[in-house]
């Protein structure tokens, strides 16, 4: 097989962003992300995908409150978020449930809703109803803990949304662009990329990479603890990528983020180890698989991150999904442009030259 994964095979083709692994860049419809990242305002990403041009003051105030309109969520769609949280359900289970429900005009505004109700039903608390006032994330940060946030802990979670809102073609974006492809609806494609998206492989793993720094606890005990997983074959979480060869640029930008973060009121022993950690198991991978090219990924940092603005690890993945839902609706929109359907091939390697005789029927039971 010689495109095992579909590696290398080009499935379609989009304006939305591109992904160069070999030299570590990812371009967001035609901005670096390291300028786009840290500068943008959540919507104006999300209208930069949707209608491939920044808005200006006017476009941008009537996309917030068209979105601010769709916030809110119906009862039946609370009713599931409760038995959800009777059952202890996970964030990313809660998500795909209720986001079946919801009409496709909803289905992106709501998504932080969602979440956030889902939270606080899980610690015995009942949501709350949104404002309109507040912007993408702010709302959603709102929706948390009933408090209006800091203007840094907005301005940390829009760079992290920006920052991970598309990133070509991987696993919950094609899944999205395959049901379009089909001809189905819109909520049937956000719910597959949902599914797609909650594999470990693919959008859960940023709450482990957290786990790792605080299990080393302080600095000297950085490559002790770290040899001793590398010797045991175990995974350093947030560290190497399917694509990139060299340091992933989005790890950059929220370096970058969790570092003003920190700085201006959070743990900044927190921040000093995980940048510790972060050197020293990028020179024992190199030192135990040479040529590998295992540089730290979007993980690490999500983790640093999202923390610092104050979320439990249960949210990380569904924050993920929150921001690239954006992204799955903009290839959507492109795929249904496209007006084809996705239907690759397979390689059959099973038995041939079978033949079906009496002698496979088992005798009748009387």
């Amino acid at each position: 097989m010689d495109h095992p994964g579909l590696e290398g095979i080009i499935a379609a083709e989009t304006a939305l962003s591109m992904v160069d692994g070999e030299r570590g860049e990812l371009i967001i419809a035609g901005f670096p992300l390291e300028e786009l990242a840290p500068n943008a305002e959540f919507e104006e990403t999300v209208h930069l995908l949707w209608h491939g041009e920044i808005p200006d003051a006017g476009s941008l105030r009537s996309f917030r409150e068209r979105l601010a309109e769709r916030r809110a969520l119906p009862p039946v769609v609370i009713e599931v978020l409760r038995d959800a949280a009777r059952r202890t359900a996970d964030g990313m289970d809660a998500l795909r449930m209720a986001a079946g429900l919801l009409e496709p005009d909803r289905i992106f505004a709501a998504l932080p809703t969602i979440v956030a109700a889902w939270w606080r039903l899980q610690q015995g608390q009942e949501p709350l109803v949104p404002r309109a006032d507040l912007g993408h994330a702010a709302s959603f940060l709102f929706l948390l803990t009933g408090e209006e946030p800091p203007a840094e802990r907005v301005r940390a979670l829009q760079t992290y949304l920006n920052t991970v809102i598309d990133h070509g073609l991987n696993a919950s974006t094609f899944t999205a662009r395959v049901i379009t492809s089909t001809g189905s609806d819109l909520v049937s494609a956000i719910v597959g990329a949902i599914g797609a998206l909650k594999g470990p492989l693919h959008g859960g793993a940023p709450g482990p990479a957290l786990r790792m720094v605080f299990e080393i606890g302080d600095a000297s005990r950085a490559e002790q603890v770290l040899r001793r997983k590398i010797a045991s074959g175990e995974r350093l979480m947030g560290f190497g990528h399917r694509v990139y060869k060299v340091r992933d640029p989005r790890a950059d930008v929220l370096a970058a983020a969790a570092a003003r973060l920190y700085r201006r009121g959070g743990d900044l022993r927190l921040y000093d180890l995980a940048r510790a950690v972060e050197s020293t198991a990028i020179r024992l991978l190199e030192e135990a698989k040479p040529g590998r090219r295992l540089q730290t990924n979007v993980e690490f940092y999500t983790a640093l991150l999202l923390h610092g603005i104050g979320l439990d690890p249960a949210l990380f993945t569904p924050t993920f999904a929150i921001s690239r839902a954006a992204g799955w609706i903009a290839h959507c929109l492109e795929q249904q442009r496209a007006g084809r359907l996705i239907r690759p091939q397979s390689v059959y390697v099973g038995p041939t030259g079978r033949r079906w005789g009496m002698q496979h029927r088992q005798p009748s039971v009387v």
